[in-house]
């Protein structure tokens, strides 16, 4: 089913229920973050995963604040060529780890935790406005019908089988709370992301069997935020929204570690239990 086809349901649901105030568990920001005890004695790795475009450098505010925190931290940097490749890389990194991992992903980067987040090594998963796909879905296909009037990526076409944003348009798409400098800089420093990531179909979401956890974007312009409240309410995750564009993880990295360390602590108790 295409992201208009949930989008439009949603919408029905919420005029005749109001699911929009009462489908999200909203996390409280002001609760005290987590002591560097609890983190060492609770999962206290974390696996981070960027999307398309752009390369894991987008997480070093995310990284300071788990790090201070007392989390061991990697970045993947994924090739974006292949969704196979990209799951190749991040259970590359998972191997690595001490222990289990909470595993992160960012925009195209829920696609590659959905699949490679069924590495026994993952505890749980964290979606920060990201795709979240079931089986046989790609980013492909959950954006062939888009919504009539939403927001459209300015997406330029293929070259060679690889995909850029318009550099003109991609601070008002990808990063509009974003310092405009930074945000400049990213455009510029944009990484090619394949033709085969973007069709790359999940062949079993790891969200089926792994506790989740999504941050939705409200002024996200690049992945609809009614999508990714369909998608994560499809998922069964625990869901907080934060006032942010589609690269929130940068804008707002003190919001987006919280709910990761949120996570961690979650499933700590819940394996304590």
């Amino acid at each position: 089913m295409g992201i208009a086809s949930w989008t439009s349901a949603l919408r029905t649901r919420r005029i005749a229920l109001g699911l929009l105030t009462i489908a999200t568990i909203t996390l409280g920001f002001g609760e005290a973050k987590m002591s560097h005890a609890e983190a060492t004695n609770g999962v206290k790795n974390v696996v981070l995963v960027h999307g398309g475009f752009v390369d894991g450098s987008g997480w070093e505010g995310v990284y300071k604040i788990l790090k201070k925190d007392g989390f061991s931290v990697t970045i993947v940097q994924n090739p974006t060529v292949s969704l196979a490749g990209d799951v190749a890389a991040t259970k590359r990194a998972l191997a690595a780890q001490g222990g289990p991992a909470i595993l992160v992903g960012h925009s195209y980067g829920g696609v590659v935790i959905t699949e490679a987040g069924n590495d026994p090594n993952v505890a749980g998963l964290v979606y920060i406005a990201a795709f979240a796909p079931d089986k046989g879905e790609s980013v492909g296909s959950l954006i062939k019908d888009p919504v009539p009037g939403a927001p459209v990526p300015p997406i330029l076409p293929p070259q060679d089988g690889f995909l850029f944003l318009d550099k003109a348009k991609f601070a008002e798409a990808f990063a509009a709370d974003v310092a405009p400098d930074a945000a400049a800089f990213m455009a510029d420093a944009q990484v090619p992301w394949g033709l085969e990531a973007l069709n790359g179909p999940v062949t079993e979401p790891a969200w089926r069997s792994k506790p989740s956890w999504y941050l939705v974007s409200t002024d996200d312009r690049m992945i609809p935020p009614d999508a990714q409240r369909a998608m994560s309410k499809r998922a069964g995750a625990t869901v907080v929204e934060v006032k942010g564009s589609h690269a929130v993880y940068v804008s707002q990295p003190r919001e987006v570690a919280h709910l990761i360390e949120q996570a961690a602590k979650s499933v700590a108790l819940a394996t304590a239990r």
